[in-house]
């Protein structure tokens, strides 16, 4: 146990993924759930129940206005992600922000500004990074098992997605696209697995839907993304069965292969494994620690605190939450237009 007292914390947002954040907040030994945000009464209700020593409000700008809260965790739809994370920077408090970070570049930029401004930890939610998983892909990357990274492989096929609270995550205005849902992670990894090469240079993404009356939300999509020497392809259908991702990374010397396997991302009870070598030369990882979402968002929370007490860098800085969602709205360009998009200009412009 800490020898001080834990970091009050405030969350702003309490539907089904805010209610596993304010789990592992409560749940966190350097941490304390001081106040919850939500505006729809239901929500409230229900935070009230589950956290009854949380102080329930209905507007997000109560929360900010605290001066006890000194780190807020915001889990909001989409759209709102930049205005609320805006006022968290502002009202000098550190801040661990679901993904995307905002639906436009130049308010990511705004952000990692405010927070180098005032010296505050912007964390953003890329909790696969935290994973004995996909953490553990990173590892033997760096260990150099398989030499220099040449091309890196993350699908995921999965169930579709929920409606969201209010049915926001098939509003196109509030969810800005699916693109920026589960694929900003894969593009996180991989520019996270191919660091060595620098930064990604240019995308090219395709991408359909079952419904013809929304075209704009991509059930199937996939991208290629190129760096120096090497590329990465990115592949999702949410028309399926399950949640199954896999990772292959392949280098000079051989590939790692991981894969995740459940009803569902929360599931407690998957398969999962990982393997690297070259031909008949094949080594199996073993695992102390198990893998899942809701245990990387354990780790993802208690990270974010001993980063704010330690003044260090969190698992996922603003820095690479930009590049994510940068990465997710230069493919969506490349669908529009079915052709190649360079990073640079897309910058520019």
């Amino acid at each position: 146990m800490p020898e001080y007292a834990p970091l009050k914390l405030g969350l702003i947002g309490y539907g089904l993924f805010g209610s596993h954040h304010a789990k592992a907040i409560a749940n966190c030994d350097d941490a304390e759930l001081a106040a919850i945000a939500v505006r729809s009464d239901a929500s409230q209700q229900l935070a009230r129940d589950a956290h009854p020593t949380a102080d329930v409000l209905g507007d997000y700008r109560q929360l900010v206005e605290r001066d006890d809260i000194e780190v807020v965790s915001v889990v909001a739809p989409n759209k709102l992600h930049y205005e609320v994370a805006k006022a968290v920077l502002e009202s000098g408090k550190h801040l661990l922000l679901e993904k995307p970070m905002a639906l436009q570049v130049d308010h990511c930029d705004e952000l990692v500004a405010l927070a180098n401004a005032n010296s505050l930890v912007l964390a953003v939610g890329h909790e696969l990074r935290l994973s004995s998983l996909w953490g553990g892909v990173k590892d033997l990357i760096d260990q150099g098992v398989i030499g220099d990274p040449l091309h890196v492989l993350i699908e995921l096929s999965r169930f579709p997605y929920r409606q969201g609270s209010e049915g926001w995550r098939y509003d196109i205005d509030r969810v800005g696209s699916w693109i920026l849902e589960e694929p900003i992670h894969f593009f996180d990894l991989a520019r996270w697995y191919l660091s060595s090469r620098g930064e990604p240079t240019s995308v090219y993404a395709r991408a359909n839907s079952r419904d013809h009356d929304n075209p704009r939300l991509f059930d199937n999509f996939s991208a290629i993304v190129n760096f120096d020497g090497a590329y990465a392809v990115v592949s999702q259908t949410l028309a399926a069965f399950g949640h199954h991702q896999t990772g292959k990374i392949t280098g000079t010397e051989g590939t790692i292969w991981a894969w995740w396997s459940a009803a569902d991302a929360r599931s407690d009870k998957p398969t999962f494994g990982l393997r690297y070598g070259l031909g008949d030369e094949v080594t199996e990882m073993t695992f102390d620690k198990p893998t899942g979402e809701l245990l990387e968002l354990a780790d993802e929370v208690a990270a974010v605190a001993r980063c704010v007490r330690a003044g260090s860098q969190p698992p996922c800085t603003g820095v690479d939450g930009r590049w994510s969602t940068l990465l997710c709205l230069a493919a969506e360009r490349a669908v529009d237009r079915e052709t190649p998009v360079s990073i640079e200009d897309f910058v520019a412009n």
